[in-house]
């Protein structure tokens, strides 16, 4: 058993942890295995994101006045919680192709950005590219008219080139 001081310090470690949180997903692991969790646990890491098997009550406290407080009906059962503070993409797409392998993890809910999403919502954001690759997609939609332009004006300087070698050539350019 805990003490009320240890347990009093595990909920202000949870709630200022939770309090940071921008999104995260709410799970049920009825019958998972040690091996099954510990496999989930490494996919969550390589997304910088935590995860955590959790006490209804503790992360019901811990939620309050948090984003997270509107999942409290998803807290019930056996529960785990992955979040993380900048990137739902990542931990979503750990997520799903999860759960596709192993279907005991099933999915409660989920908050993205600090709103409530619907469980259909989480394959749509895993289906999504990353930051990454939004940025880089961006970047060369920026770059290409830019670079059309310069292959553009480089042609034109290359034809005038052309066409003074064929004048001197031909010596158009006489006294």
């Amino acid at each position: 058993m805990k003490s009320k001081g240890k347990k009093k310090e595990e909920l202000d470690a949870l709630k200022k942890e939770l309090g940071e949180v921008k999104n995260m997903f709410v799970a049920q692991l009825k019958g998972m295995t040690v091996a099954q969790d510990r496999e989930l646990r490494h996919k969550i890491r390589e997304t910088k994101s935590k995860y955590r098997v959790v006490k209804n009550t503790l992360v019901r406290k811990a939620t309050q006045g948090t984003p997270a407080e509107n999942l409290s009906k998803a807290f019930d059962g056996s529960t785990a919680i992955a979040y993380n503070a900048n990137d739902p993409v990542s931990l979503a797409k750990a997520l799903t192709a999860y759960a596709k392998a192993n279907p005991l993890f099933v999915f409660k809910a989920g908050i993205v950005e600090g709103r409530v999403i619907n469980l259909a919502d989480i394959a749509s954001i895993a289906a999504m590219p990353s930051k990454e690759g939004l940025i880089a997609k961006l970047l060369f939609l920026i770059n290409s008219p830019a670079q059309r332009l310069a292959v553009a004006l480089n042609g034109v300087a290359r034809n005038l080139a052309v066409v003074m070698k064929q004048a001197v050539e031909q010596k158009k350019f006489q006294e």
